[in-house]
């Protein structure tokens, strides 16, 4: 890969963009074991875009695209927001901004979403890259699909500091409340990652 295609990562580390790391989205996606029905459907759907479309990452290029998420977990349990516009607690997460992968997006996100210095949890591959823990494929609302790819991240045990601009409904709950409380697009991963 050439230096041109490098670009600098979350905490020091260099992530490639270009063919190669799609490459390894897709193997990523592909190797899922998926944890229901849903996740199946929603890894079938993932495959299918990022085949088909002209620019899978971007969400300019179209109404479906990749976005990046995290499952934010520390001593304190799980970190959950209520998102502004949906009114459904959620995982922080969004889209990928020029130059960013997926896993990239989850910790970027989480960091500008919740004000805490978080960074991936359990250990990175031998490319640095962080594993993919679950896939799930929903309406991002405005006419938007979302192809979202989910990042376990090590959120500590602060208490959330979110700028203005952000959900100030945001918490740590225990994971039972999590699970009880979630978008059911997010409870079957919280069940399998539960103490």
């Amino acid at each position: 890969m050439s230096g041109d295609d490098a670009c600098p990562g979350p905490s020091g580390v260099t992530w490639y963009n270009g063919p190669m790391t799609l490459e390894r989205l897709r193997a990523d996606v592909a190797a899922r074991r998926p944890l229901d029905d849903r996740e199946a459907e929603s890894v079938r759907r993932f495959l299918h875009g990022l085949d088909t479309l002209s620019d899978p990452l971007s969400q300019a290029a179209g109404p479906t695209h990749v976005t990046g998420s995290a499952i934010v977990v520390g001593p304190r349990g799980v970190l959950l927001l209520k998102h502004k516009r949906l009114g459904i607690w959620l995982q922080p997460g969004g889209h990928i901004d020029e130059g960013e992968m997926p896993w990239d997006a989850a910790l970027r996100e989480t960091r500008e979403e919740t004000g805490l210095d978080a960074d991936f949890a359990g250990p990175l591959d031998g490319d640095a890259i962080p594993e993919l823990i679950h896939v799930d494929v929903h309406a991002g609302g405005r006419g938007h699909t979302h192809l979202d790819t989910r990042y376990l991240i090590n959120g500590g045990d602060s208490d959330p500091a979110p700028p203005a601009d952000e959900s100030q409904e945001i918490d740590w709950f225990e994971w039972d409340q999590a699970i009880e409380l979630a978008d059911p697009g997010v409870r079957t991963v919280l069940r399998h990652l539960a103490p």
